[in-house]
């Protein structure tokens, strides 16, 4: 009788340690790779002079870099890919970096608290005990920089998606509920000449919304609204936008935003919520489901949901009409429509 084959050990072995890979991109953004090589490519030379390496190490992390698919070798010289020049060098109009500065400044490390956290049900960030997180962020305005950065990278192809794939010519207004540094309000405005909107969201974010907006020649048609959506009412608008924001939050306060959306919604008005939605059955978005363990680590009581679940909590607050639709890469927006109670 045949004997199944063993199975190999080395996918297992290959995902323990993926996080060498991860760590060395992480680390190509923070010492300035990507920008060093923005203006056409380096000898090993210059380029490992120019990011103030020593030599030992250099040649094998560049090297690395070019088997991982971020930069190309020619003849003595490293350049960037065609993928890292348009969304990994600084200041271009698709950065997404600021994501991986986040990661690895915060992210990384908060990772490796990941056995106490399951433990313990405890957060783990850095925020004084017992205080909020967010509360502790807003007060530093550097931290505040950088994780607002950090929501721009991971928004920057959903809010793209978002402004090409919904139905933007039945609507004149919205609002991006949590908005940060205006990336979704912007592509929306850039994209459809009749909208104006705005961004609610707390009011140490207001100075960097208006600095972004201003940078787009937008200021005309995107305001700031500042408050905090737990607590103030949201303004009114013919849409409202809220993108990776519901997973921060409990159940109940999850709830309570999609409720008081639909109070502020102008009949016929749309909801927008996106996420790494965690599919229905719970077996393939595994980064839905890692994002979920990240809100373990840093909130008391967010966590990220299925389409299906969110389905649900918007007919409860009286939404008739809700759909799921994907977006880009790990992300799916659940949308609800408010349609007109009858007379």
């Amino acid at each position: 009788m045949k004997t199944p084959d063993r199975p190999s050990s080395a996918p297992l072995l290959a995902l323990g340690l993926s996080f060498w890979s991860a760590k060395a991109l992480l680390c190509a953004v923070e010492l300035g790779v990507f920008a060093a090589l923005a203006e056409g490519p380096r000898t090993l030379e210059d380029l490992t002079a120019a990011l103030k390496l020593q030599g030992r190490g250099a040649e094998d992390f560049f090297d690395a870099l070019v088997s991982l698919g971020l930069l190309e070798r020619g003849d003595h010289t490293y350049a960037n890919t065609a993928a890292v020049a348009a969304f990994l060098v600084p200041d271009g109009p698709s950065y997404i970096g600021g994501a991986l500065e986040m990661a690895n400044a915060r992210t990384y490390p908060l990772w490796g608290k990941l056995t106490e956290a399951l433990r313990t049900g405890h957060p783990q960030n850095e925020a004084p005990a017992k205080q909020d997180y967010y509360g502790s962020l807003n007060r530093d305005k550097e931290r505040l920089r950088t994780f607002l950065r950090g929501m721009t990278g991971l928004s920057m192809s959903a809010s793209a998606a978002i402004a090409a794939k919904l139905p933007w010519t039945n609507y004149e207004t919205f609002v991006d509920v949590g908005g940060a540094q205006g990336v979704l309000a912007i592509q929306l405005a850039e994209a459809h000449a009749h909208l104006s909107g705005a961004s609610f969201d707390l009011p140490p974010v207001g100075p960097f919304f208006e600095e972004n907006v201003s940078a787009h020649g937008l200021t005309p048609r995107l305001r700031f609204y500042a408050g905090d959506f737990l607590v103030d009412p949201l303004p009114p608008a013919d849409v409202l936008i809220m993108g990776h924001v519901l997973h921060n939050w409990s159940l109940e306060q999850k709830k309570l935003l999609i409720r008081k959306a639909y109070e502020a919604l102008n009949e016929g008005g749309m909801l927008v919520i996106y996420e790494a939605l965690i599919d229905d059955d719970r077996r393939r978005n595994s980064f839905g489901l890692l994002m979920s363990l990240h809100m373990l680590l840093v909130t008391p009581g967010g966590f990220v949901f299925t389409g299906a679940q969110c389905r649900e909590w918007l007919a409860e607050a009286g939404f008739t009409e809700t759909r799921v639709e994907h977006l880009d890469g790990p992300d799916w927006a659940v949308i609800g429509v408010k349609t007109a109670r009858p007379v």
